[in-house]
Formats: C-alpha cells, sequence, structure tokens
C-alpha cells in the first residue's frame, strides 16, 4: 500500500483533496453519525460537520454544482442562497469527476482506494480502455471496486435505506461498486424523486437514510456551459425541487445537500488532440480519463524513463496543464492512500488541465465528447469546491 506525502504543494489557485476532513468522502459517514451510527469515521464526521442527531436524513446529491458556480449563479437558486452563508466548502477528490466522486462519497475512501480513477481508465488486466460509467471493459463492481459501500452499512445496522434516481441506473455497475444496499427506487422527473424521498422517510419505523441524485445541472453545463441560460434554466428547476422538499419531508428530518465536483466552461481552441501531436503521441500506449484529467500510459519501453516523457510533455503543454508523474501524483497525495492493486490504475503520467485547456486524444474519444461546452476533472476551484448545505 503506497501512503501519500505532505510534499508536493500545488501551485496557487489549485485545490488539493482534503481527503477525510473538509472533503465529499466525509458527507455519508456524517449522516451516519447523525442517525447514531459508529462506523467509518462516522462519529467524527458528523461532529466536524456539526450534524444534530435525526432519526431520518435525506442526502441529495447535485451532479455539477460546484461550490463557485453556485455563488456566482445565486440568483437562480433563492433557496440555497438563503443558505450559502452557512454551507461548508468541502473539496472534491481527484479527479473532480462523477465516477470518482460517487466512489469517495458512497464508500468514505479515497479514490486511491476504490479505483475509481476517472470517467474512463486502463483496466490492467487488458491493457484496453474501460468506461466508469457505463461500466464496460471492466471487471464485475465486486471484484474491481473492493470497498465495502456505506449504504449497505447502514441497512446492515437497521436503518432503512433508500436511494432515487433514474431507472438505468439500478442495478449498474458503477451503483453496485459506491453505492450499493438497501432499495433502489426508479424516479425520472425531479418532482418524482422528491416525492419518493418524502414517501420513504415518511413510511420507516425507524431510523431511515435516502439518498437522491439529480444529474440535469451537469448535463445543462456540459451541453451549453455553466454561465449559459439553460444552466439558470436547470439551477432554477433544482432550487424549487429542494426548496419543496425540505417542505415535505417529515418533522424532525435532517436534509443535506452536496455535489460531485464543478465545472469549466472550455476553450475548444485550447484543447491540445495528442493524437495531432507527435510529441506527445511518442512513447503513449493509451490515454485514459478525460480532457481535464488524463492517466497517460506510456509504452514500456518509455516507462523506465517516465520523468523524461514529463518534462517533453509539460514542455508542449505549458500553462494549457500541470504534467506529473503517476509516482509524483500519488506521493503528492492526489488520490489518496493509494492501494495497491489500484496503483497500476494511476497514467505513468497524471496531467490536469490548467485555466480553460484540456488534452484529448481523438483516436478514442468521440467528436461529440470533445465539443463539450462544460468540462471538470482538473484541481481549479471551479472544479474541486464544492457545498455542503444542511437543512434541520
Amino acid at each position: 500500500m503506497t501512503a501519500p506525502s505532505p510534499t508536493g504543494a500545488l501551485p496557487a489557485p489549485l485545490v488539493a483533496p482534503d481527503y477525510g476532513a473538509d472533503s465529499l468522502d466525509r458527507v455519508l459517514p456524517a449522516a451516519l453519525g447523525a442517525l447514531g451510527l459508529v462506523a467509518a469515521g462516522s462519529v467524527a464526521a458528523r461532529e466536524r460537520f456539526g450534524l444534530p442527531a435525526a432519526d431520518r436524513v435525506c442526502v441529495v446529491l447535485v451532479d455539477g454544482l460546484g461550490l463557485e458556480l453556485l455563488r456566482e449563479r445565486a440568483g437562480h437558486a433563492p433557496f440555497l442562497r438563503r443558505r450559502l452563508p452557512d454551507a461548508r466548502t468541502l473539496t472534491s477528490g481527484f479527479p473532480s469527476t462523477t465516477a470518482t466522486s460517487l466512489g469517495s462519497f458512497g464508500t468514505g475512501r479515497p479514490p486511491g482506494r476504490t479505483g475509481l480513477l476517472g470517467y474512463t481508465v486502463r483496466n490492467p488486466a487488458t491493457g484496453g480502455l474501460a468506461n466508469l460509467v457505463s461500466w464496460t471493459g471492466l471487471d464485475p463492481a465486486p471484484a474491481w471496486q473492493r470497498e465495502p459501500a456505506l449504504l449497505a452499512t447502514a441497512a446492515d445496522a437497521g436503518v432503512a435505506v433508500t436511494s432515487v434516481g433514474p431507472a438505468r441506473f439500478a442495478g449498474s455497475g458503477l451503483t453496485i461498486a459506491a453505492l450499493d444496499g438497501g432499495e433502489y427506487v426508479p424516479a425520472e422527473s425531479l418532482d418524482d424523486r422528491v416525492a419518493a424521498a418524502a414517501r420513504a422517510l415518511r413510511a420507516a419505523d425507524g431510523p431511515a437514510l435516502v439518498y437522491l441524485y439529480w444529474g440535469d445541472v451537469d448535463k445543462a453545463g456540459h451541453h451549453h456551459g455553466w454561465r449559459s441560460p439553460e444552466w439558470g434554466d436547470a439551477l432554477s428547476e433544482l432550487d424549487a425541487g429542494l426548496d419543496r422538499l425540505a417542505r415535505t419531508l417529515p418533522a424532525g428530518s435532517l436534509l443535506l445537500v452536496t455535489a460531485d465536483h464543478g465545472q469549466v466552461d472550455v476553450d475548444h481552441d485550447r484543447l491540445v488532440d495528442v493524437a495531432a501531436t507527435p510529441e506527445l503521441a511518442a512513447d503513449v500506449a493509451l490515454v485514459a480519463g478525460e480532457p481535464r484529467a488524463s492517466h497517460v500510459h506510456l509504452t514500456d519501453e518509455a516507462r523506465v524513463d517516465a520523468e523524461r516523457v514529463r518534462d517533453r510533455w509539460q514542455r508542449v503543454l505549458g500553462d494549457a496543464a500541470l504534467v506529473r508523474t503517476g509516482a509524483e501524483a500519488v506521493a503528492a497525495g492526489w488520490f489518496g492512500e493509494v492501494a495497491e492493486h489500484v496503483r497500476p490504475i494511476v497514467g505513468d503520467l497524471v496531467v490536469a488541465a490548467l485555466g480553460t485547456a484540456g488534452l484529448v486524444d481523438s483516436r478514442t474519444q468521440t467528436p461529440e465528447s470533445m465539443r463539450l461546452a462544460g468540462m471538470h476533472g482538473s484541481l481549479t476551484p471551479g472544479e474541486m469546491l464544492v457545498p455542503l448545505v444542511v437543512v434541520g
């Protein structure tokens, strides 16, 4: 097992993950602590966030609702705006992307333990590219992600656990890997999810926990950018739904609202294509991850001198990215504690995009994915900082 080094501070204004402290990975343990469970650091997490005791807790995870984005667009969100002064600032993990964040949220463990290290990753067993969202090209979820899911921990302790989300996520690889446990209630519209969450908490005879996922804010950002009217409309819809949820939960319920990551509106002129850049393509076997956070796997010959390739990549990319060897990224704690079976998933180089730039590879990425207006994954405040809003 490889433990992170305290060295390797990031240049300002980049944000390092705060695993085990003010981090997304503490939200579900804190919720369990509020319910009176003693597991996975739940007592310390509850105390850190100052949560009251509660018999019923609803945790809402909003895909793509970065704290900096919310603050700038708060005029679209009166319910959340009133609570922003008391909201806690948390960090996402790295990469700041959905699969990685759901893994840490659902297990309370850093990505170096879960193996959920990006949108796509290299499967060490096959050498091929695997997708953690669609769960293609991967081992079965329990073999890939070996940490216990906290929802299952709560259910085993007698808590009535309900997950509310789209039908297509029920039983998916990522759901099993990160959020297994309890009952999954499919619901498509936000109104239906709010109603299902409130119904589940009202029906419980004893302690109850509901997890509710909403993805339309992230979708609007990807397609239109987070400064777009469409993103503002998506935020308004979310805010109205949260207001309804807070008003319809049973008396004494605790509502926690958080997010998996933020976003950056990219400049497509600053997307560097590895396939079209010979100095980058040389020595590279596979590029995994996403445009804002990439794992670059080198050929066997180049891997023995990864520092040389790192220096070349940094010179070519300049201020478009921060390039580290995988060993340097691990030592700096970008992934938290890294298990031995996870270490081969980390790239020989790890590339974090800066500003509005990004790294793509047209040999493996679709034209549609490279045309997205908003992206995420890197270490900038807009991507890394997420809110924790407590109501109740």
